[in-house]
């Protein structure tokens, strides 16, 4: 079953069990599915989709970090319950070590030099999209290059 297809019928499932909160999470993000499929003219496969979750899953945590800046504990709270309905149809993280293996694996492959940081990433951006932070991932990188 593809992606797609399990977001639908966990919809129709929410939609039959009144679970509201769910409800409005999921139909964001089936919006945000569609907005993107009509904008491109194409019918976006799973890694698309995953790359369309992560995106709001950083507006979700960034809206958090202000509203609890601004003590508006109500519409963090709210943010939160997205970021869990959210999470649940993102890949299985990969553990530290995979990715450590993954970086030293791009390593080699690329070489050391500073040049060879935006092919690294490149590399490992297709190879743990979805399964991993690329900010941490960056961050590894550039640690094991220095």
């Amino acid at each position: 079953m593809s992606l797609k297809a399990r977001i639908q019928e966990d919809m129709k499932t929410a939609m039959k069990a009144r679970e509201a909160d769910r409800l409005g999470a999921i139909r964001l993000l089936m919006a945000a599915i569609k907005q993107r499929e009509v904008d491109e003219r194409i019918e976006l496969d799973d890694i698309a989709i995953v790359a369309v979750i992560e995106k709001m899953l950083k507006q979700r945590k960034d809206s958090i970090e202000q509203y609890e800046a601004a003590q508006r504990q109500d519409l963090a709270d709210k943010e939160k319950a997205e970021v869990v309905v959210l999470t649940a149809y993102m890949p299985q993280r990969l553990s530290e070590a995979e990715i450590a293996v993954a970086v030293t694996e791009a390593i080699a492959a690329h070489g050391t030099t500073p040049a060879a940081i935006g092919k690294i990433m490149a590399d490992l951006k297709a190879r743990l999209s979805g399964r991993a932070d690329m900010g941490e991932v960056n961050k590894l990188v550039k640690a094991r290059m220095a």
